[in-house]
C-alpha cells in the first residue's frame, strides 16, 4: 500500500491475480513478513535503515471492492479523503462508493462540476458551501446552471447550501428542477427570497423536509401575512413534514407554505420576527396533524397556544422564551392535547407559568414522559399531582425554579415511581432534600446537579453508596466554588498589589502647595491624576485622598 505505482506493477508481477470484485466468501492469506526482521543490539552498530523489510506484495488487492467500501464508510471525511489518494484503485472504490459531498462553493465551481459529477457518481448528498466574507466570490447563476447540468438527478435525495450570497431566486430553481427526487433540502445565509420556494415545490414533488435559516433577500413585510399570501402562491405541499424557520426577519412570509402542508408533522419557529397568534391559527386549522412544534423566542401569546388545541395529536412541545404565554394558554394545551409526551418550558423568569397551568399539565396529559421547566416556579401542589397523574414520567429537569428547595425534592422522592433521570440546577436544595432520594424514586439511575450550593459532597457520596453501583450522581458546584473563590483571591490579591505600588507612586509625587508651585508642576498633576484613574478601575470606588504637607495619603 506504501509502495509507488512502479515498484507495486513490478511485486504483482510473481504475485497471483487478484480476487475477484465480489461478495462471495473469501478467506484472505495471513499476514506474512516476505523477510524477517533485523533487529541489532544498541552496541552493534548496524544501521537503523534496514531493522525492518516491508512486505513484497500488497494484502488489501486481496480484498473484495465491496469490503474496501465499508472500511472507507468508517472512515472519518479526512482520512477517507487521504486514503483516495494512495493508489489508483482505492481513488476508484471511493469514487463509485462515496454518497456524501461536500464542495467548497466558488465560483468557479461551474467549470469543475461536469468533471467532479462524472467521477462521483454515487453522491446522494450534496452541500454546497462558502463562508468566506461577503460571498463575493461565491456560486453565482451561472455557476449553479452548470452545477444542475452536471447533477446525479435520479440519486440526489439531499442538498443543503449555506453562504451562497450570489444565487437569486432563478439559482436555485435551476438546482431544484435539476434534482426532483429531492426529500431534504436546507438553505442558509443566501440571498434569494419566498418566490424561491413556489419552484422548489413546483419541481421536488418528494421534499419532506425543508429548513430556511438567515435568508437575506426577504422583503420587509412588518408583519403583515394577508398581503403576502396574495402575492405569492405557494402550491400544496402534500409530501411536507417538517419546516424549520430560524433567524429570520420576515418569516411570516411563509406561512402560506407552511399552511399548504396538509401532512406537517413537525414545525420549528426560532428567533423569527413578528406576530405568530394568528399565523398559528391558520397552520394549525390547516395542518391539523402537527405532533411537535417548537417556539423560541417569538412573540406569541395565549391565543397561539390556544390554536394548538386543534392539533389532538400533539406529542412534543417546546416553549422557549415566550414571555407572553401564561398559565391560561398551558390549560388550553391540556385539555386538548392529551397525547403530549414532552413539554420544555423556559419561563423566562416572568413567573407568568406556574402551578396552575402545571396542574392541568398533570390532570390532561397522563402520558407525560419528559418534563424540564427553565425559570419556572413549580411547587409541592402540582409537583404532586404530577407524580400522581402522570405515571410514565420518567425525565425531569428543573433549573432556576426559586421554588424548588427541600420539600419538593422530597415530594419527587415519595410520588414520582417512574422518575429515572433528574437535574437540577441553581435550586435552592440541601441535604435534607437530596437525603430523601435514598429511598424514594426506585426507578431512578441518574442524578445531575449544577450550582446547587447546599448539597455537600458527603451527601453525594451516602447516596451513591445507598442506591448501589448502577446509579449515578454528579455535583460540580463544589469544583465551580472552588474555582471562582481561587479566581477572585487571585484577583484580589493581584488588584491589592497594584493599589499598595499605584499608592506608592502618589505617596512619592511632590506636590505643589501654592499657585507659583502649581505653574511648575503640570507634570506632576498629569502622573497624579493618572494614578487616581488606575486606583478607580481596579476597585470600582472613589478613593478618599487626603493632602498632609504637600504629600498625597491615599485612605480605602
Amino acid at each position: 500500500m506504501g509502495h509507488s505505482l512502479s515498484s507495486h506493477s513490478k511485486s504483482t508481477l510473481s504475485s497471483p491475480p487478484r480476487r475477484s470484485r465480489s461478495l462471495s466468501p473469501m478467506s484472505p492469506p495471513p499476514l506474512r513478513l516476505t523477510a524477517p526482521m533485523q533487529i541489532a543490539a544498541e552496541d552493534s552498530g548496524s544501521d537503523s535503515s534496514s531493522s525492518f523489510a516491508p512486505p513484497a506484495r500488497d494484502y488489501t488487492q486481496d480484498l473484495p471492492d465491496e469490503i474496501l467500501a465499508l472500511v472507507f464508510a468508517s472512515l472519518s471525511p479526512t482520512d477517507r479523503n487521504a486514503c483516495s489518494l494512495a493508489c489508483s484503485r482505492w481513488m476508484e472504490v471511493d469514487a463509485t462508493t462515496r454518497h456524501r459531498l461536500s464542495l467548497d462553493a466558488r465560483a468557479a465551481l461551474g467549470n469543475a462540476a461536469p468533471a467532479l459529477f462524472a467521477r462521483f457518481t454515487a453522491v446522494t448528498k450534496l452541500a454546497l458551501r462558502w463562508a468566506r466574507g461577503s460571498g463575493a466570490d461565491s456560486l453565482s447563476d451561472y455557476g449553479a446552471a452548470a452545477v444542475a447540468t452536471a447533477l446525479p438527478s435520479g440519486r440526489l435525495s439531499r442538498l443543503k447550501l449555506r453562504g451562497l450570497r450570489q444565487l437569486s431566486d432563478a439559482g436555485l430553481a435551476s438546482l431544484a428542477a435539476a434534482a426532483p427526487a429531492i426529500r431534504k433540502l436546507s438553505v442558509a445565509s443566501c440571498t434569494f427570497g419566498p418566490k424561491a420556494f413556489v419552484a422548489v415545490l413546483q419541481s421536488c414533488p418528494l421534499l419532506e423536509d425543508l429548513s430556511v435559516k438567515r435568508l437575506r433577500g426577504l422583503p420587509d413585510t412588518a408583519g403583515a401575512t394577508t398581503s403576502i399570501a396574495e402575492d405569492i402562491k405557494f402550491p400544496p405541499a402534500s409530501s411536507l413534514r417538517s419546516v424549520c424557520l430560524k433567524d429570520l426577519y420576515s418569516a411570516l412570509c411563509f406561512v402560506p407554505l407552511v399552511a399548504s402542508s396538509p401532512e406537517l408533522r413537525s414545525l420549528k419557529i426560532l428567533r423569527c420576527s413578528g406576530a405568530w397568534d394568528l399565523p398559528l391559527e391558520v397552520i394549525t386549522a390547516r395542518a391539523p396533524g402537527l405532533v411537535e412544534l417548537h417556539l423560541e423566542k417569538l412573540q406569541v401569546g395565549d391565543r397561539g397556544l390556544a390554536a394548538l388545541s386543534a392539533c389532538a395529536n400533539l406529542e412534543v412541545l417546546f416553549l422557549v422564551k415566550t414571555p407572553e404565554c401564561t398559565d391560561s394558554g398551558i390549560i388550553s394545551v391540556a385539555e386538548k392535547c392529551h397525547r403530549l409526551r414532552k413539554l420544555h418550558v423556559d419561563g423566562w423568569r416572568t413567573n407568568r407559568i406556574g402551578d396552575f397551568g402545571l396542574m392541568a399539565v398533570a390532570r390532561g396529559c397522563p402520558n407525560l414522559q419528559e418534563l424540564v421547566l427553565i425559570g419556572v416556579n413549580p411547587t409541592v401542589l402540582s409537583l404532586r399531582m404530577l407524580g400522581e397523574h402522570c405515571r410514565t414520567l420518567e425525565r425531569l429537569a428543573l433549573c432556576g425554579c426559586e421554588t424548588v428547595g427541600d420539600a419538593e425534592i422530597i415530594c419527587l422522592a415519595e410520588r414520582w415511581a417512574a422518575l429515572k433521570k433528574l437535574c437540577i440546577k441553581g435550586c435552592p436544595v440541601s441535604d435534607r432534600g437530596m437525603e430523601a432520594l435514598n429511598g424514594g424514586c426506585p426507578s431512578l439511575v441518574k442524578v445531575k446537579l449544577k450550582r446547587c450550593r447546599g448539597v455537600s459532597y458527603e451527601c453525594i457520596e451516602n447516596l451513591k453508596v445507598t442506591r448501589g453501583g448502577s446509579f449515578s450522581i454528579s455535583l460540580d458546584i463544589v469544583l465551580e466554588h472552588d474555582a471562582r473563590s481561587a479566581s477572585e483571591n487571585g484577583a484580589q490579591e493581584n488588584g491589592q498589589a497594584q493599589i499598595t505600588a499605584l499608592t506608592d507612586q502618589m505617596a512619592g509625587m511632590d506636590l505643589p502647595v501654592n499657585a507659583a508651585g502649581a505653574q511648575s508642576s503640570t507634570h506632576t498633576i498629569t502622573r497624579m491624576r493618572s494614578v487616581v484613574s488606575a486606583l478607580r478601575r481596579i476597585e470600582g470606588g472613589t478613593k478618599k485622598i487626603i493632602w498632609t504637607g504637600g504629600r498625597a495619603i491615599v485612605q480605602k
